[in-house]
């Protein structure tokens, strides 16, 4: 499944070049992969109230063209590889059809002590499969 959601550049998150600041676009893909998990019906807050959290562990991201000021942006996520505690989302975020940016972000499920733990079975949503 990919979910897609629409956002428009704001003036305080771009730099004196009139680009969105490189660690915004860490803010953007964040908001979009918890839009994802909504749209997959995966209640990331009760999951908290088990005592279990899902951690990113890794954000690997290219820049290929700038975001500016009062864009547009359309950030779509969908997952490529889910493992027994861990798994990778893709997300691009494009300007109409034109890609700014792609990034692949590895997360894990872990416990209250943080360590890694399969998800509880009703929270292993089909969603998170490729």
């Amino acid at each position: 499944m990919k979910s897609s959601l629409k956002l428009r550049v704001r003036t305080y998150e771009c730099d004196g070049y009139n680009h969105v600041n490189n660690a915004v676009y860490l803010h953007y893909l964040e908001t979009a992969r918890y839009e994802m998990l909504k749209d997959i019906n995966f209640d990331y807050k009760a999951l908290i109230a088990l005592g279990y959290g899902v951690f990113i562990s890794r954000v690997e991201i290219e820049y290929k063209k700038p975001a500016l000021a009062d864009d547009e942006i359309t950030i779509e996520t969908w997952p490529i590889k889910k493992g027994a505690v861990s798994g990778i989302f893709e997300q691009h975020i494009k300007r109409g059809e034109e890609l700014l940016a792609s990034a692949r972000v590895t997360w894990v499920s872990v416990d209250s002590n943080g360590a890694p733990k399969k998800l509880p079975p009703e929270f292993d949503v089909a969603g998170l499969l490729p």
